[in-house]
């Protein structure tokens, strides 16, 4: 719904054209989407968390192997049709639950990766082998990605005062009425939107420029079959601009068309949909830019190695 009508306002109501209204429509509807599943995740969790005490949730993972946890979360992010920014609610959700922080991490590589999207869209143009190729790859990156982070330790390097409520708080809490709880989440969900709100919209306003003002001819011209370092141009191509699965898909299949190896295109795809400038604005307001960093270069560098894998067996 909110897709038909941010494409009436701009190309009706407004009557723009082109380019702009290429960036304009983007930038109304993905912000518009953001904001709505940032308040409404972070309601969801925290209405649940007054019902559930959060030391239940860290106590199963804890009395699972690390591995468990980190594919748990990984396997997650596939039922999840999340975009890197739209998956950060969640991520932030995960957080307040006092989840590892390298389970976390998982999760937020995967779900914009390996959703549903991705993977139907990939079978119907490239075919069982490609896809599952790419999930497996892609559920790799997620879980070695998350474990490496959590070996690091990095948990004060997380901003936002997201921490749990304590014992007892959450005892009370047990006892409080329908409405209490309601007003209760609501409280915090509207807190955590004020602080992140204006980042949302500055990550998604550059995502829209470049989603409307970049060629796939500028591409293509230096990703092409001959050069050795197609995939790492790719990936840095790929992380300044923004879209999900869904956007950037038809994206690669003209991308492949014009010369570029498949492993080349889904390295740039990756990269749109797991590593974008708009979610490291987004992530700012919540992460340190030092963990920022690691996260992007711990799924780059695994973004990088799929891409020449995939050239070298494909």
């Amino acid at each position: 719904m909110w897709y038909e009508l941010s494409q009436k306002f701009i190309y009706n109501f407004v009557g723009l054209e082109g380019k702009l209204a290429d960036a304009g429509h983007f930038f109304i509807y993905d912000t518009i989407k953001i904001w709505f599943l940032l308040i409404t995740i972070i309601f969801a969790v925290s209405f649940l968390r007054t019902w559930v005490n959060t030391e239940y949730v860290r106590a199963h993972l804890q009395g699972k192997s690390t591995l468990y946890g980190h594919v748990a979360a990984a396997g997650f992010g596939i039922i999840t049709p999340f975009c890197s920014c739209s998956a950060i609610p969640l991520f932030l959700g995960f957080i307040q639950a006092r989840i590892p922080i390298g389970v976390t991490f998982s999760y937020l590589i995967s779900a914009p990766m390996n959703n549903e999207i991705a993977i139907a869209m990939l079978f119907g143009l490239f075919g069982w082998k490609v896809t599952s190729l790419y999930i497996g790859f892609g559920l790799t990156v997620a879980v070695l990605g998350g474990w490496f982070i959590g070996k690091l330790k990095l948990e004060k390097e997380i901003l936002m005062d997201v921490k749990p409520l304590d014992t007892e708080l959450q005892a009370t809490l047990v006892h409080l009425t329908f409405q209490e709880r309601v007003k209760e989440a609501w409280s915090y969900s509207f807190d955590i939107f004020k602080k992140i709100y204006l980042y949302v919209l500055l990550g998604v306003g550059i995502g829209a420029w470049i989603h409307g003002y970049i060629p796939t001819d500028f591409i293509a011209r230096y990703t092409g079959e001959g050069n050795p370092f197609a995939v790492i141009i790719a990936v840095l191509m790929g992380i300044p601009m923004y879209s999900n699965a869904a956007g950037v898909m038809p994206l690669v299949e003209v991308l492949t068309a014009k010369g570029m190896l498949l492993g080349t295109a889904l390295s740039f795809m990756m990269a749109v949909t797991a590593l974008s400038l708009p979610e490291a604005l987004i992530l700012k307001k919540i992460i340190s830019l030092k963990l920022i960093g690691i996260f992007f270069a711990i799924v780059g560098s695994g973004i990088i190695t799929i891409g020449y894998v995939f050239n070298f067996i494909l």
